[in-house]
C-alpha cells in the first residue's frame, strides 16, 4: 500500500497569492476595491487610466483624504484597515471596506506603487510594495492632496490566472462596466475613464445627478426612458431610490444595477421578479434598464459573505422583494397610456391598456386608427437631412448618408494627423493646481438644461456657414456653429491637457513670416503708433521661441529654437483647423497669453487656440465643410461639450419650433 503523503505547511507567499486570487480575479476586481476606497477617502474626483485591459498598467488618481505617511509602512500588509476595529463593528459597518485585504491581495499578483498627500503634510510621498511589503524607502515628492495608486503587470507572477483572462478589450469593458455602476450611484463625484493616449471613454460631472449619469453613460435613448422608483418602509426598514425605463423602451442587452447600503451587489431574485414584470410589456428576447438603491438597517446586511463582497445576505428578503415588485409595477402601470402611440408599429399587437369590452376588437381595426406621427423623436442623423431638399449633387448625397466614410483630403491645410498605427504617448495625470482650477470652473459654470439638450441631440442639418438646425425630443434649435466648436476645443485643452498628439505641417512655416501677415491682417488693429512691424515681428517670435519648452510639453505645439512652427496639437481625431488663420494666431499668442500668471496663462492660451481651430467657416469646399460639421463637430459637442450658463443668453442656441404645433399648423393648410 502506498503511504500516505506528509503534510506541510504552506509557505506564506504561496498562501498570500492564493488569497490574493479569491479577491482580485481580474483587473476589474482591483479596480472596484481602488474605487472603493477612493469613496471612502471622501473623493469628488477619480480618474482612471488603463493600459493593455489593464493587465499592463491601472492607475486610479482621486483627491481624497489622503494616507498618513506613519501608515505607508503596513498599508499593504494584509489586514490592515482603518475602518474596522472589532468583529461587532460588521454589524454597522458604513464604508466599502473593512477586510484591510484590497491593497495587499493586488500587491502579491503585481507592481503597486503609491503616491499620496494628507491635508496636513506639506509634500507627497511615494512607496513602492512587493508581496505586502514596502519595496525601498518612503520619497517625498511634489504634489496634491489625494492618493495616485499605479498597478502595473498584473498577474506577472501568476501565469496561469493571466492566460485565463480574456482579451485587453474585453478586460477594458469589464473595468467599463465598474466604473459606468459607481459612476451613476455617486453622482456627486467626478468621474473619468480612458485607455492610454485616448480620450476618455466615460466622463461624468462632479455635483450631477443619477438620471443625468444614467444618461451620459448608458445613452441618451436610456436617459429619456427613466421613471423613478421611490419606496420607504418604516416596518421593514426600507428605503429604495431607483430608476427603471418605461414600457416604450427596450434593448436585447439588459442592464441591471444593484446597491444594497451603497454596495454594487448582486441579487438573483430582485433580478428575476424585475424580469417577470417587464415580460408582460416588452417582447421575447427584450430587456430594460434597472438601476436600484436599497438602503437597510446595516444589523440587517451581513456583508461578510464572500472576500469579493460582491454577494450579501440581508433579512425579510422576500417581503422587501414583493415590496419594490409593488413599487415597479405601479410605475410601469402609471406611464403605460403611452404604448398607444408605439402599437401602431407592431400590427396585430394588442394594446395593454385597453379595457376589457375592448379586447375583441381584431387588429385591423386597430390599424385603422389614425398614426399620430407628429409625436414622434427624430433619432438618427441617418434620416433625410436638410440637404435633401438642397439640390445638392447625387455624390454629396450619398456620402452625407454614410457616416464613417472621410471627406476627400483637400490641398489648403497642410497639416497631417498622426498615424494610426504610431505608439501613443504615456498619458500623463495633471496635479497641476492651476489646470484643476480651470476644470472646476467649467464644471461649476454648467448648464444643466442645455446640456440635456446638447447631450440627446440629433444632428439635422447645416442651414450655412455659421449655422446648423438640431433637434432634442419634439423640439428644433437653431444652433450657432463657431461659439459652440470654441467652447468645445477650450474644455479638449483644458481636459485633456499634456496629453495631445501632434498634427505635423508639411513644411515647417517661419514665424516671422507668420507674424508679419498677421500685422498685417486689419483684424489685429495695428496702427503706427505701436511701432514698426519688423520689430513687432522680431519680439513675437521671440515670445514664442522663448515658451516653445512650455508649449511643447503641456499641448504638444511644437515650435524650433529657430523660430520655425513645427505642428499643432491634435484636439479632435480627423479634424484639421485651417491654416489661413494662422498668422492671426501666431500674433495673438504674443499679444493676448497672460504669460506670468499660471493659470491665467493656461487658459489664454486655451482660449486663443480654441478660437483659431473653430474658425472652420469659408476655408474649406462646401460639402467638406458639410462633413466635418456633423460627422466630426456636433457628434464631439453632444459627447464631450459642458455648456457655459451664458449659452442660454448669448442665442447660441435658439428654440425655434415644437414639432407637434408644427404639424398642427401644416395639418390646417
Amino acid at each position: 500500500m502506498e503511504e500516505p503523503g506528509v503534510i506541510r505547511k504552506l509557505d506564506q507567499v504561496v498562501v498570500n497569492r492564493i488569497a490574493a486570487g479569491e479577491i482580485i480575479q481580474r483587473p476589474a476586481n482591483a479596480l472596484k476595491e481602488m474605487i472603493e476606497n477612493s469613496l471612502d477617502a471622501n473623493a469628488t474626483s477619480i480618474q482612471i487610466t488603463v493600459k493593455g485591459g489593464g493587465l499592463r498598467s491601472l492607475q486610479i488618481q482621486d483627491n481624497g483624504t489622503g494616507i498618513r505617511r506613519e501608515d505607508l509602512a503596513i498599508v499593504c500588509e494584509r489586514f490592515t484597515t482603518s475602518k474596522l476595529q472589532s468583529f461587532e463593528d460588521l454589524a454597522s459597518i458604513s464604508t466599502y471596506g473593512f477586510r484591510g485585504e484590497a491593497l495587499a491581495s493586488i500587491s502579491h499578483v503585481a507592481h503597486l506603487t503609491i503616491v499620496t498627500k494628507t491635508k496636513s503634510q506639506q509634500c507627497a510621498y511615494r512607496a513602492c510594495y512587493e508581496d505586502g511589503r514596502l519595496k525601498g524607502d518612503i520619497k517625498p515628492i511634489a504634489g496634491n492632496q489625494g492618493t495616485q495608486i499605479t498597478v502595473d503587470e498584473l498577474f506577472y507572477n501568476v501565469p496561469m490566472r493571466k492566460q485565463a483572462l480574456k482579451t485587453p478589450n474585453e478586460e477594458f469593458q469589464r473595468i467599463s462596466d465598474v466604473v459606468s455602476k459607481y459612476a451613476v450611484h455617486n453622482p456627486g463625484a467626478c468621474f473619468v475613464l480612458k485607455k492610454y493616449g485616448e480620450t476618455a471613454t466615460i466622463r461624468t460631472p462632479g455635483r450631477s445627478t443619477v438620471p443625468n449619469n444614467i444618461g451620459l453613460v448608458y445613452g441618451a435613448t436610456i436617459g429619456k426612458a427613466l421613471v423613478p422608483v421611490v419606496l420607504k418602509d418604516e416596518v421593514l426598514q426600507l428605503t429604495v431610490d431607483g430608476y427603471v425605463t418605461n414600457v416604450n423602451f427596450s434593448q436585447k442587452k439588459p442592464i441591471f444595477l444593484m446597491f444594497i447600503n451603497h454596495r454594487a451587489v448582486d441579487c438573483g431574485a430582485l433580478k428575476k421578479t424585475i424580469d417577470g414584470i417587464y415580460s408582460v410589456y416588452l417582447a421575447k428576447g427584450s430587456s430594460p434598464f434597472v438601476y436600484i438603491s436599497l438602503e437597510l438597517n446595516p444589523n440587517n446586511v451581513d456583508v461578510n459573505v464572500h472576500p469579493t463582497k460582491h454577494e450579501v445576505h440581508f433579512l425579510h428578503e422576500e417581503e422587501i422583494v414583493e415590496r419594490i415588485k409593488s413599487a415597479v409595477e405601479r410605475v410601469l402601470l402609471g406611464g403605460n397610456a403611452a404604448r398607444k402611440y408605439t402599437q401602431a408599429l407592431l400590427p396585430g399587437a394588442p394594446d395593454p391598456v385597453l379595457d376589457s369590452t375592448k379586447m375583441n376588437e381584431t387588429a385591423s381595426e386597430a390599424d385603422k386608427q389614425p398614426r399620430l406621427d407628429y409625436k414622434y423623436v427624430r433619432t438618427s442623423h441617418s434620416e433625410q437631412k436638410l440637404e435633401k431638399f438642397y439640390g445638392m449633387t447625387q455624390t454629396v448625397v450619398k456620402r452625407e448618408l454614410q457616416d464613417e466614410q472621410k471627406p476627400t483630403e483637400v490641398s489648403a491645410p497642410k497639416l497631417t494627423q498622426p498615424s494610426p498605427s504610431r505608439k501613443k504617448k504615456t498619458v500623463k495625470e495633471t496635479r497641476l493646481t492651476s489646470v484643476l482650477n480651470l476644470r472646476k470652473r467649467v464644471e461649476a459654470d454648467c448648464d444643466e438644461r442645455l446640456r440635456k439638450i446638447l447631450g440627446e441631440l440629433t444632428y439635422v442639418g447645416t442651414i450655412d456657414r455659421e449655422q446648423s438646425l438640431i433637434q432634442y425630443d419634439t423640439n428644433m434649435f437653431l444652433t450657432a456653429t463657431q461659439p459652440l466648436a470654441a467652447e468645445l476645443f477650450y474644455q479638449l485643452l483644458v481636459f485633456n491637457f499634456g496629453n495631445f498628439e501632434r498634427l505635423t505641417l508639411s513644411e515647417p512655416l517661419e514665424l516671422r513670416r507668420l507674424a508679419l501677415l498677421g500685422l498685417a491682417d486689419p483684424e489685429c488693429g495695428h496702427t503706427e503708433e505701436d511701432g514698426p512691424v519688423e520689430e513687432l515681428a522680431d519680439r513675437i517670435v521671440e515670445i514664442l521661441v522663448e515658451k516653445a519648452t512650455l508649449l511643447k510639453e503641456y499641448f504638444n505645439l511644437s515650435i524650433r529654437p529657430d523660430g520655425y512652427l513645427e505642428g499643432l496639437p491634435v484636439l479632435l481625431d480627423n479634424y484639421i483647423p485651417s491654416v489661413v488663420f494662422l498668422p492671426m494666431y501666431i500674433l495673438r499668442l504674443a499679444t493676448e497669453v497672460e504669460w506670468d500668471e499660471e493659470e491665467e496663462c493656461f487658459r489664454t492660451f486655451c482660449r486663443e487656440t480654441a478660437t483659431f481651430f473653430s474658425r472652420i467657416a469659408l476655408t474649406k469646399p462646401d460639402n467638406e465643410y458639410r462633413w466635418e460639421v456633423e460627422h466630426v463637430i456636433y457628434p464631439a459637442v453632444r459627447n464631450y461639450l459642458i455648456p457655459p450658463k451664458t449659452f442660454a443668453q448669448n442665442a447660441c442656441l435658439l428654440p425655434i419650433a415644437n414639432l407637434p404645433d408644427l404639424y398642427r399648423v401644416f395639418e390646417r393648410c
